[in-house]
């Protein structure tokens, strides 16, 4: 009992100094890019037709998520990729979508001549799809060629089951998904930044709660709770950095690779639930302005713009009292993700069975503009 606990504390111990030593890096290194990208013009065009109050931020420095991957990488390599190469499928995702972000990020810059302010639409989702489809395949295929997960799902209060083949296309959907919605949800700032952070929060303390213990998975988790603390020191309102695609499509993949690989991907939902509904108010808008303007010859409107966030500032609400606000749900939600996820941890038997080893064993120790115009808004604020 005394070696048991010795160990448990000294994975958490891991896991939080790397977490520490992440915010430090970031910390230090999202300064260094703020006067960079100030002195060579990095920075962001704003879209004039959004909020008027976003005006103001033209010009700010973007591409600060490379200042978060970057740290995350360094970290990871160093500490925790030592016999456990499982960590290189989320490194992977998250330097792949990170150039994804980066490249589209340099074409929607106030010096850009882009009118697309970034990649088309069609462009960014072909090379999104290529990296997804990769990672899923890693994912289910079992060695030499993957990381044998094959189809299992744990489902909170049933048990874990395997969909077999069906996790494929499922994978490559989540991690596309999640990457778009985080990138929806970077428009006001520090939103999307506090709740990547309580995400990755609550999936690090379920993975270190899980049987068996995924201990790397744990410590990566918090590593990344490490940087994107330290990001939101730049990002909170009025924000001096903005992450950009680079960060938003990056860290919004690999939050969707740590559910999968933790097994505890039908929770996603659940602890992202600010992302779930910012994406959702946009497909809801862009449909029923379709299907209204077909019925009606015009189209109609269910929220002010959307994503929802738009919705609420045209309402009333400050940035900073949406950023709060929509923080508050996702820190209830992270709780309700982390107690549904509790009722695998009585359940040590079936779980030891069900879960292949390989997963990750620790080393031995209301506008004039159309919704498709808001979409584009809400990834360009």
């Amino acid at each position: 009992m005394e070696f048991l606990h010795a160990v448990l504390v000294q994975d958490l111990a891991r896991a939080l100094l790397l977490a520490a030593a992440a915010f430090i890096l970031t910390l230090i290194a999202q300064g260094f890019w703020v006067r960079f990208a100030r002195a060579n013009n990095l920075g962001k065009r704003i879209r004039a037709d959004g909020p008027q109050s976003h005006m103001v931020k033209m010009g700010t420095p973007t591409m600060g998520g490379i200042m978060i991957v970057v740290p995350v990488l360094v970290l990871t390599v160093l500490f925790n990729l030592v016999n456990n190469w499982s960590m290189l499928l989320p490194l992977g995702v998250m330097l792949s979508f990170a150039v994804v972000g980066a490249f589209d990020d340099l074409k929607s810059l106030t010096n850009s001549d882009s009118e697309t302010h970034g990649f088309t639409a069609n462009i960014k989702m072909l090379l999104m799809v290529g990296v997804a489809t990769a990672a899923s395949l890693i994912l289910y295929l079992p060695h030499p060629f993957g990381l044998n997960h094959a189809g299992l799902v744990r489902i909170p209060l049933l048990g874990t089951f395997d969909i077999d083949l069906w996790f494929i296309p499922i994978a490559i959907l989540l991690i596309i998904a999640t990457s778009n919605a985080v990138n929806l949800t970077d428009g006001v700032d520090s939103l999307a930044g506090w709740n990547l952070t309580l995400a990755f929060a609550a999936f690090g303390v379920m993975t270190f709660l899980s049987e068996p213990r995924l201990t790397n998975l744990m410590v990566f988790s918090f590593t990344m709770v490490g940087a994107c603390a330290a990001f939101l020191w730049y990002n909170a309102y009025p924000a001096q950095v903005f992450m950009g695609d680079t960060g938003a499509l990056a860290l919004g993949a690999v939050l969707a690779i740590v559910a999968l690989q933790s097994q505890q991907w039908l929770l996603l939902p659940v602890v992202g639930i600010v992302f779930v509904l910012e994406a959702l108010s946009v497909i809801i808008q862009t449909s029923y302005f379709e299907w209204t303007r077909r019925r009606y010859g015009q189209g109609r409107r269910i929220f002010k713009m959307a994503p929802l966030h738009h919705h609420f500032e045209l309402s009333g609400w400050s940035q900073t009292q949406v950023s709060q606000r929509f923080a508050i749900i996702g820190a209830v939600a992270a709780m309700v993700g982390i107690s549904l996820a509790l009722t695998f941890a009585a359940e040590l038997g079936p779980l030891q069975q069900a879960v292949p080893e390989t997963i990750d064993q620790p080393a031995e120790q209301g506008t004039p503009y159309s919704p498709q115009q808001e979409i584009e808004l809400a990834v360009d604020q």
